[in-house]
Parts: structure tokens; C-alpha cells; sequence
């Protein structure tokens, strides 16, 4: 057997005992799984948005060729935390971490093959290197002597809040699911190297800043509760995604009974006129509109000019009446195929959604029937629509370089926690299916829903129309609801019950003009029979 083998079963056979050692010794369940790997549904469609493009975290993707030049600022950044608070050694550090390696091996969903002390040295020095990337979101760094910064660091704070392209980089990859460690770590890390007053205070103000800049949906939070929730966070992305969903639990009572004042001021008599106006509307423009209609369709047109042909070649004389004959029926066939042909039913649209979309309408097909985009005040529980007034409410988003790498590991995240229940993912399933293009994306943005700092509404709609991939079909009570509302109030609507009255009964006559345009080609058929025997200028001249 070879050597290398040899030493990889020796240390599989180690950590195995010290992992039913301590178990035996500890009365405590162990910590549950929380650092997964992209489900491969997910990672088919953009690998990039998942897989770390310039610095590695943790053990998953630990000396990737590609990745080794940030090894060297990694580096950089330990030796500033150690020359930071010169009591504590690395060693130490290290040494503390070697002793929880069986709760650090749980947190991960596949087998570690590192031996507890170079898994300890991984952790302690990305651990620091996070840290002081944490930096640049505190807001209390100035408050008396909480914290003591070398000028080095403070260069680099100053230099990291200009984000630049680098930064950025750097953020998406912090952010990412399978470049997670897990949080209490940090908190470890974060204790060892610096003295002051309220560590707690300043970890935790540190991570609301990361996770406010990071999170796609704004909403105002209980600060205080924030902090004393985020410890019991499994790590960074766990907690953005905690800051996003569980808080807005307890908005989805309150926003149900919540109804903004505008639409409290519509009264009975204002909805009288709306309804007698579209009644008007209906009786006096629908049969024009009807008859347009009609007289624009394909099959009519072409059967008039099959009419006003036959009459123009038997009014001839018969010389040319073969060739004109021959040429009405290769007119009639066209006609044949026109009818039988679905995209004559439609005009040649296809509106059959995609397989992966949702079945609702987009935006501007909601807009052009009066539906009104309101920004919600609260977070995804807010989500609904009023049908009584017509108002869609949508969450802010904010939309930048870093949010499609959040927006999918979000997604993969909560496909691994909590697969019965996706409500992230049920929202941006939402949001594919109501914009499609660059014009859905300005009437969001318009209405205050939609906060893009991308380079164009064109961006944004292909950021959303590429988020068509789901691990599973859906189903979330509010959101749901909100589909169905939006759905029923768009089938109601008046122009779209014109339409589909049209489709239904005057449409549904498209058979019966195929086979008339049927009975004109055997007409004609027979009558270039009858010209191959006869001359058809004496018939005209009989005549």
C-alpha cells in the first residue's frame, strides 16, 4: 500500500477515536451541520457565484492552485492581529481550537481530511483575516478605547470602505456558502486578540454592519435584538440570512391588517364612477375594437384577396386563366396553412410561460391594466396584493455588483436548512416571473421597489430571468397567496376578459374558416380540371 494512503487511514483512524472519545465524555447533542456544499442543481447553472474567486475559507477549498496568492495576505493580516495584543500567541490560539475539533468537524457537511492541528491553523488564520475585514463596519470604533488599531490597519480600514472591484471580490467570496466558518470561532478569535470593554458590543455592531451592507432587502431592525441573536448564529451567511427572513416573521399579521391610507380613502361612490366609466368604455369602444380586430387577422385578409383574385382572372380573357388558376391555388394552400397554424390563434405571440417560471403576469402586463407597485414596509411577509385597490406591495431591494452572489448562495443555503419551507427562494421565483425586461425593471425602479446600482435595467433583468433554477417546487402560504391574488385580479380585468371573449367566440370560428378555405381549394381544383379539358375563354365568351 502506498505511503501516502497509509498516513491518510492512520489519521481517518485518529480522528474517528478522538471523535467517539468525546463523545462518550460529552453529555451535550452534538452541533448540528450548517456548512454544506452547493446542491449540484444549483451550481450547474453559475459555478462562479458559488465557488470562491480569490480567497479561501475554511477547509472546503484550502489550497486551490488558483487561490494561493491571498495566502499571502492572509498571512499579512494574522501577523497585524498578533503584533496587535503581543500577550497572545498563535500558539495558543491554535491550541484552543485543536480542543473543540470535534464540534468544528460537525458543523460541516462533508469529512475533513486535515488533522486537527492544521484545521486549527486554517481556522485561527482566516478567522483573523475576517476579522479585520470586519473592521470596515464598525461603527463604534471611536467610542473611548474599544479599540486599539495599529496605523496598518487603520490604512486599510480607510482604504477598504472606498470598495473597490478588489473589495468587492473579496466580500462575495466571504459571503459564499461553501467558504463559511463557523461564527463562535470568530467570536473566539475575536476574544483572544483584543482587550476592551464590551467585546460582544463591538463583534456584534461589526456584524450588522457586514450584514446591512451585504443584505438585498433593507427594513428597519431592533438593533438590541440583533445583538442578542447573532451569537447563536452558525456563521456569516447564516446570519445575513436570519436578517433577512426571521425578522420578518412577525410582519405578517400586522401587514395583513395594515392598509395605507391612500387606499383607505377611496370611497363607495369614487368606485361607482371607476366601475360606470369602464362599463362605458366597454359597451361603446369593444365592438371597434372587435372589428379591427377581425378585419386585421390573417385568415380574412387573405380570403378577400382569394375573392377580388377570382373575379380579376375570370373578368381576363382566358389566355393567362391556367396560370392565375394555378396561382389561386398555391394562395388558397397558404391560406390552409395560415388557419392551421396555432400562431394564427395569437398573432404569432407565444404566451406560454417557461417551464421553470411561475404562471403570473409581468409586470407590465399588470401595470398596463392599472395594478399599482407599492414599496412594502416590511421585508418578505409584507408581500401581497390588494386587490381592492389594486396595489401590488414588494419589499425595497437593493441591487449592486456583490447581489447575485448573495441572492444564490441565499438560496442554496436555505435549500439545505430548510427544504420544506423556501420562502427565499419562493421570492426570487416571484420576482423572475414578473420581470422578464428592461421596461419591468424601470416601473420597479420608478415605483421605489427596485434600488439599482448596476450599470443598466437591462442587467438587472437578466440578473433575474438567470435565477430560473430551484432545488425543488415551492410553496410558501403569504407568497402564494399574493401569486393567486394577482393572478384572479389580472383574469378579472376587463381589457383581458375582452381578449379572451374574443379568443373564445370569435376565434374559436378559425375551424370553420379552415374549412371553407378548403372548399376554395377543391374549387379551384376542379375548375383548373375543367380549363385542362376545356378552354375556359369560351365559357367567359358564352357567357
Amino acid at each position: 500500500m502506498e505511503p501516502q494512503k497509509l498516513t491518510h487511514d492512520h489519521e481517518w483512524v485518529i480522528h474517528i477515536s478522538r471523535a467517539l472519545e468525546a463523545g462518550l465524555v460529552e453529555d451535550d447533542e452534538p452541533a448540528p451541520t450548517s456548512i454544506f456544499s452547493v446542491p449540484k442543481t444549483l451550481m450547474s447553472i453559475k459555478p462562479e457565484t458559488y465557488t470562491p474567486q480569490l480567497v479561501s475559507l475554511g477547509p472546503y477549498h484550502h489550497q486551490r492552485l488558483e487561490l494561493l496568492e491571498m495566502e499571502h495576505s492572509k498571512l499579512a493580516s494574522a501577523m497585524r492581529v498578533q503584533k496587535h495584543i503581543k500577550e497572545v500567541k498563535f500558539r495558543d490560539l491554535v491550541n484552543r481550537i485543536v480542543e473543540s475539533d470535534c464540534i468544528i468537524r460537525a458543523c460541516y457537511h462533508r469529512f475533513l481530511v486535515f488533522d486537527p492541528e492544521t484545521l486549527a491553523w486554517i481556522f485561527a488564520i482566516d478567522a483573523a483575516f475576517i476579522l479585520e475585514c470586519l473592521q470596515t463596519y464598525s461603527s463604534i470604533t471611536n467610542r473611548g478605547s474599544l479599540l486599539r488599531i495599529s496605523s496598518k490597519m487603520a490604512q486599510l480600514i480607510d482604504y477598504a470602505r472606498k470598495k473597490t472591484t478588489h473589495d468587492h471580490a473579496i466580500l462575495r467570496d466571504i459571503i459564499m456558502l461553501e467558504n463559511q466558518i463557523p461564527l463562535f470561532l470568530l467570536k473566539e478569535v475575536h476574544h483572544a486578540f483584543y482587550y476592551y470593554e464590551d467585546r460582544d458590543e463591538v463583534l456584534a455592531d461589526m456584524l450588522l454592519g457586514f450584514c446591512k451592507d451585504l443584505s438585498p432587502i433593507k427594513y428597519v431592525n431592533d438593533q438590541q435584538n440583533f445583538r442578542e441573536e447573532c451569537f447563536a448564529r452558525a456563521h456569516l451567511l447564516d446570519l445575513l440570512y436570519y436578517m433577512v427572513i426571521e425578522p420578518n416573521l412577525q410582519l405578517s399579521t400586522d401587514c395583513e391588517q395594515e392598509k395605507p391610507e391612500e387606499d383607505k380613502e377611496i370611497g363607495w361612490s369614487r368606485k361607482a364612477w371607476k366601475l360606470i366609466l369602464k362599463s362605458l368604455w366597454y359597451i361603446y369602444f369593444t365592438p371597434l375594437l372587435l372589428l379591427s380586430r377581425i378585419f386585421k387577422s390573417k385568415v380574412v385578409t387573405l380570403i378577400l384577396t382569394i375573392s377580388s383574385t377570382i373575379i380579376s382572372t375570370f373578368a381576363n380573357q382566358g389566355s393567362k386563366s391556367a396560370t392565375a388558376i394555378t396561382d389561386l391555388i398555391s394562395t388558397a394552400e397558404n391560406v390552409a396553412q395560415n388557419l392551421e397554424s396555432p400562431s394564427s390563434y395569437d398573432d404569432g405571440k407565444d404566451e406560454s410561460p417557461l417551464v421553470e417560471e411561475i404562471a403570473i403576469p409581468s409586470v407590465t402586463e399588470l401595470h398596463k391594466i392599472g395594478v399599482k407597485f407599492r414599496p412594502a414596509k416590511g421585508g418578505l411577509r409584507s408581500i401581497k396584493f390588494d386587490k381592492s385597490s389594486g396595489s401590488f406591495y414588494l419589499p425595497v431591494i437593493h441591487l449592486d455588483d456583490n447581489s447575485e452572489v448573495v441572492l444564490r448562495n441565499l438560496v442554496a443555503y436555505e435549500a439545505c436548512i430548510v427544504p420544506e419551507v423556501m420562502a427565499f427562494t419562493r421570492y426570487t421565483e416571484l420576482m423572475n416571473g414578473i420581470i422578464d425586461t428592461e421596461e419591468d425593471v424601470s416601473i420597479l425602479r420608478n415605483a421605489g421597489i427596485i434600488m439599482n446600482r448596476l450599470k443598466s435595467d437591462a442587467e438587472v433583468a437578466t440578473l433575474w430571468n438567470w435565477m430560473t433554477k430551484s432545488v425543488r417546487v415551492t410553496k410558501v402560504p403569504v407568497l402564494d397567496k399574493a401569486i393567486e391574488d394577482a393572478n384572479t385580479y389580472f383574469s378579472k380585468s376587463w381589457k383581458v376578459s375582452m381578449n379572451l371573449n374574443m379568443k373564445n367566440y370569435i376565434f374559436s370560428w378559425w375551424p370553420c374558416l379552415t374549412f371553407l378555405a378548403a372548399n376554395i381549394l377543391i374549387l379551384l381544383s376542379m375548375v383548373q380540371t375543367a380549363c385542362s379539358i376545356y378552354t375556359c375563354s369560351k365559357w367567359m365568351q358564352a357567357l
